[in-house]
């Protein structure tokens, strides 16, 4: 036995060890071992004569790799064909992610019999010589000589599958990125930095093939100890030895990667040090040239108004490319203090905003190109919506002390202290839809997606103060803020909402207290579709379908909600349309988990063709800037901006009134605005005590869940397994959760059924039906979208629920 090993060990594991470094995820340059055959020859166990002799059969030698990151793997296989033929021996071809085969190798040349693309393909195991791969509607069932030959097939296919998604997964989100810049160290760095990823790829790849040889080599270990015959034990001990061949090629495999990510992360470190002095020498250029432009058009605009100078030992303040501001010291300066300066999005024109003093500033001609004027007694005379606006500390807090007929609950259970290794469960899902992927509620909060949807009604306020502004400028300022405060919960939420049932619905009645109520429904199971409708008797009405698109990219996770909001007013008839921006959870790995918001929004009024656009800057290690900064401009129908929006998606949002613009014609183009002072819209309520240990809910969530009589039998409110987590009993909820997600499926199966049935008849299938929304087409996005119908309301009054489907 001992000799048998030592010839496995001796006699095959330089050739797997070379097997494998021709496989994607090691990239390996090294020639084959001494005395190994180069090219696509066999050796002497793959002669066709040989076929089925003690394990030589099948073996595959590399070829040698056409280039830099190539792979060849070849060898023979039997193939199952049919029942009359059986197996039959076939020439398999592993190269850049196909699979491909031959009747024999002569065919290579002329005639290929079929191709597998491991991107898309599901690798399997039926038996210790067994191969099952799954493709396009089609299952290939293949077959070794032993297991040791499988398991080196199996290590092959998997790891070039894992270079055939990266490299897929590479191509369509490199598809839309800029050009990079003339530069040559620019273009060489963003390659480095593309074969650094590639190789960290390859070790997270080699780390997975480890865990499951090791977990194969425990298991037979397990198996050994429980022997108690001795005619068994030999066979096992054979298994062992096997397998322990398999985990230390592995093993070295993955030590070769390491060493090649260190020798180039090694050789290109100066490379990176050059071009990071280099931007940084950029960027301070880029500082100068800012300050002194901002300085020159203050001087300028003052001289044209002929105001008085202000005072000299004022310090100067400049807009960098950061939004922040940086004194000059020793400088004297004919700038007021109050002087700000905010930076513009990059795809709109980039601009400045100064703060004017209304009492200096007159309203006179400009020779400055692109000038436009405003009056700043409009300012004053619109004080009182703003006013109102700024008054969120202690009377709102008053007002809801005092509006509500019943008392809701403050606290929740506390949440339990569960650990759970993420990697374990996230390993598989890397590519996959979040809403395909079955999770365990631990990733949870006791809240599902149709609350957390209504929860975005927090800030409503925000909209009955809009109802009173005359112009719809300043309604559209109200309007922004009211985008913005939806995501101000989402700073330390970082649990995943229960995914609703197709068929649940969520219901927020508080027309006595806030004036509102609101109605969700999920619509669509795949891809998960939630309509939402809320009417308010302070003048307004809400609606949306959301669709939620998210990916898991191994690092992080994007989640794109897809599908307008409509907001109308009902005395103006003003119509508002925008759309949310992607949320972005960061460390899924390792590290603390955060969340950013980035991208742009652009609100539009249909009626009276007024704009917003507003900006959520990403994250950057390297910025100065306010993390979590949101900026826009909001302008009328003919493109004059009026407003200046500013602050950040999770404390407030700032407006400030344009009273001239001008736009600098020297260098690149920047437009300067000349503002009044700045007043707060919207500002964050503080977190209740004890959040951190209650989810980080708001006073708002903490009451979503709260058990209500009278709701229809599908509301969020019955849901069993989220019930069970809300009071701390995780595991009953998971066993509850698989019980109605497989409910929901047996459901699905049966109505996939009846379409067939259906369809074998000559009769029309409608497929699921909406109980209390039904699909129209929107007549000013051309969007086909869920609205409400009607009859939800009425039927709680009369407690008629026959309609509703038993979901839970």
């Amino acid at each position: 036995m001992g000799k048998a090993a030592a010839a496995l060990c001796s006699g095959s594991t330089c050739g797997l060890v070379s097997i494998l470094s021709a496989v994607p995820c090691l990239a390996c340059k090294d020639p084959p071992g001494p005395g190994r055959p180069a090219g696509p020859a066999m050796s002497g166990g793959s002669e066709p004569g040989q076929a089925g002799r003690g394990g030589g059969a099948g073996l595959g030698v590399p070829a040698a790799p056409a280039g830099p990151g190539s792979d060849t793997y070849k060898g023979w296989l039997f193939k199952w064909t049919n029942y009359l033929k059986g197996y039959q021996r076939r020439w398999f071809v592993l190269s850049n992610g196909l699979l491909s085969y031959y009747r024999t190798q002569a065919e290579m040349a002329h005639t290929c019999r079929g191709t597998i693309n491991l991107s898309t393909a599901h690798i399997d195991t039926e038996d210790s010589c067994n191969i099952v791969l799954s493709s396009g509607g089609r299952t290939y069932h293949l077959k070794a000589s032993s297991e040791v030959e499988r398991q080196r097939w199996v290590t092959a296919l998997e790891l070039a599958k894992a270079k055939a998604i990266r490299m897929r997964n590479n191509q369509s989100d490199d598809s839309g990125d800029e050009e990079p810049a003339s530069q040559s160290d620019k273009s060489e760095l963003h390659s480095t930095l593309k074969s650094l990823a590639s190789k960290l790829e390859d070790l997270s790849t080699c780390n997975d093939l480890i865990a499951k040889h090791g977990a194969a080599l425990q298991r037979s270990l397990s198996e050994l100890e429980n022997l108690k015959l001795p005619a068994e034990s030999g066979e096992k001990i054979k298994a062992v030895n096997e397998r322990a061949t398999l985990f230390r090629i592995t093993s070295n495999a993955m030590i070769n990667a390491c060493r090649d990510f260190l020798e180039l992360a090694e050789s290109h470190s100066r490379k990176w040090q050059r071009a990071l002095q280099y931007e940084r020498e950029q960027r301070i250029r880029l500082e100068e040239t800012i300050e002194q432009l901002a300085k020159q058009h203050n001087s300028l605009e003052r001289a044209c108004r002929g105001a008085p100078g202000l005072s000299s030992s004022a310090t100067a303040v400049s807009s960098t490319s950061k939004g922040s501001l940086q004194p000059a010291k020793g400088e004297a300066s004919d700038e007021d203090e109050e002087t700000e300066y905010f930076d513009a999005m990059e795809d709109a024109p980039a601009f400045i905003t100064v703060t004017a003093d209304p009492k200096h500033h007159r309203r006179s001609g400009s020779n400055l190109s692109g000038a436009s004027e405003g009056h700043p007694e409009d300012w004053n005379l619109e004080d009182n919506v703003f006013e109102s606006a700024n008054q969120t500390g202690d009377k709102e807090s008053m007002c809801k002390d005092v509006l509500p007929k019943k008392r809701r609950r403050t606290r929740i259970p506390d949440k339990p202290n569960y650990s759970l290794n993420l990697w374990s469960i996230m390993k598989n899902c890397i590519g996959k839809e979040l809403s395909k992927i079955p999770m365990p509620v631990n990733f949870n909060e006791p809240l599902s997606m149709l609350q957390r949807l209504t929860e975005d009604l927090e800030y409503h306020e925000l909209l009955d103060k809009a109802v009173k502004c005359e112009s719809s400028t300043e309604q559209m300022c109200f309007v922004a803020a009211f985008s913005v405060s939806s995501y101000s919960t989402t700073v330390h939420r970082t649990a995943k909402p229960f995914n609703p049932l197709l068929g649940e619905t969520y219901e927020l009645d508080r027309l006595d207290e806030l004036g509102f109520r609101s109605l969700c429904e999920q619509v669509s199971h795949h891809p998960p579709a939630a309509a939402h409708h809320v009417y308010s008797k302070q003048g307004w009405t809400l609606w949306q379908e959301i669709t939620i698109a998210s990916k898991f990219r191994g690092k992080y996770l994007s989640i794109m909600p897809l599908g307008a909001i409509h907001l109308e007013f009902h005395s103006s008839g003003n119509h508002y349309i925008w759309r949310k921006v992607t949320s972005t959870v960061h460390n899924i790995i390792v590290g603390k988990l955060w969340i950013d918001q980035s991208g742009d929004i652009e609100i539009v009024n249909h009626k009276s063709k007024d704009k917003c656009q507003l900006k959520f800057t990403p994250y950057s290690y390297f910025s100065r800037d306010v993390p979590r900064k949101v900026t826009g401009v909001v302008t009328d129908a003919d493109g004059k901006a009026h407003y200046v929006m500013s602050g950040t998606w999770d404390e407030n949002m700032e407006c400030s009134k344009i009273v001239q613009s001008s736009t600098s014609s020297e260098g690149k183009q920047k437009t300067v605005y000349q503002t009044l002072a700045p007043k707060v819209l919207w500002k964050k309520y503080p977190l209740p005590e004890n959040a951190e240990n209650m989810y980080f809910f708001s006073d708002l969530a903490l009451t979503l869940n709260e058990p209500e009589e009278r709701v229809a039998p599908t509301d969020s409110r019955l849901r069993p397994d989220q019930r069970l987590m809300e009071n701390g009993k995780w595991d009953e909820a998971n066993v509850e959760k698989q019980r109605l997600e497989e409910k929901q499926r047996a459901v699905r199966r049966r109505r996939e059924a009846e379409a067939v049935e259906a369809l074998e008849e000559g009769k029309d299938y409608e497929g699921y039906i909406p109980l209390w929304f039904e699909r129209k087409v929107d007549p000013l996005t051309g969007e086909l979208i869920c609205v409400y119908k009607g009859g939800y309301w009425e039927a709680k009054e009369k407690q008629d629920w026959d309609l509703c489907p038993d979901i839970f």
